[in-house]
């Protein structure tokens, strides 16, 4: 429900912030269900991630200041609203010269491509990875950042009606090539490894067959990073993959690596400055985006469950 609440007192080391734009993610979705990993304790307000422009801030704050742009340092934060107070250290200034989609969207997709890219394997120019749902907000993040450091990148889509379309817009991204998921399967497979080499990374949002098929692309001793699950199937290996090729299966989430690099803020403003530098530079954009006003939110929500959706749904607060 959309509801009217009473603003919270400014303690001496909170920031009082006007949200000025949300999207709406998968993970969202899940939390408003109860199905996710983490959930925020009842009555809650929706949401992980967002950009905010700060009003006020208490007189312990030292690193922030009214008129700077702030997004959520970590997940259940909340920011489906117009305005909120939040403690100093729940927040991450980011420069105000980068868009505001691409603020509004940093904080989740871009990261977690980002860490996949960086943590798994060592990848140099010229290498190659190979990633399914590529046309999701990771994905079309992946595609861009592998981009920008000489990575080929090979990605799979489903088939639906718009392909070419939908092609086109992640070619103009970046992407080296784009497959379907039947694609995968077929022989002109050996075409594309004739001119780049086998990926030693592959990025996993699907799992069931899509998985299978996109390992068997995998060279030997490479890694297979899974951070989703949308065909809500089981990740299937065949026993040969693990022996004869010694592949390599691990999970990512960003929520836990946040977790898990809480005391460690340099590893976390050198990720923020890449990502804002890329942003920059050009090399990295938002998604592609539906502005909604937060009254319309139940039309945002519906249509982020709808199949083949390319677009993220933004509320605009």
């Amino acid at each position: 429900r959309l509801k009217e609440l009473e603003m919270p007192r400014l303690g001496d080391s909170d920031v009082h912030v006007k949200m000025l734009a949300a999207p709406i993610n998968p993970a969202d979705i899940n939390m408003i269900q109860g199905t996710y990993a983490i959930l925020s304790p009842l009555p809650a307000v929706g949401g992980n991630e967002g950009v905010g422009q700060v009003l006020e801030v208490g007189s312990r704050v030292t690193s922030l200041k009214p008129g700077d742009w702030v997004i959520p340092a970590n997940a259940g934060l909340g920011p489906w609203r117009t305005q909120g107070v939040f403690p100093e250290d729940l927040l991450l200034k980011v420069p105000r010269d980068i868009p505001l989609l691409c603020a509004a969207t940093l904080s989740v997709n871009p990261c977690t491509a980002f860490r996949m890219l960086a943590d798994f394997e060592t990848l140099a120019p010229g290498d190659s990875i190979i990633q399914n749902a590529a046309n999701s907000g990771v994905g079309q993040a992946v595609i861009q950042i592998a981009r920008a450091s000489g990575i080929k990148s090979i990605n799979v889509v489903r088939d639906r009606p718009d392909l070419p379309k939908l092609v086109e817009r992640l070619m103009a991204l970046g992407a080296d090539h784009v497959v379907t998921e039947e694609m995968l399967r077929k022989p002109e497979m050996k075409e594309i490894f004739k001119s780049i080499p086998k990926p030693r990374l592959a990025l996993n949002c699907v799992g069931g067959k899509s998985t299978t098929e996109m390992l068997r692309h995998l060279q030997p001793k490479g890694t297979m990073v899974t951070y989703g699950g949308m065909a809500k199937q089981p990740v299937m290996v065949p026993v040969s993959a693990f022996i004869f090729r010694d592949v390599r299966l691990r999970g990512f989430w960003m929520t836990q690596w946040r977790k898990d690099h809480a005391q460690d803020q340099e590893s976390v403003a050198g990720m923020m400055d890449s990502l804002c530098q890329l942003i920059q530079r050009g090399q990295l954009t938002a998604p592609a985006c539906t502005e909604v006003p937060l009254q319309d939110y139940r039309a945002a929500l519906e249509a982020t469950m709808k199949p083949f959706v390319s677009s993220k749904q933004i509320l605009l607060l």
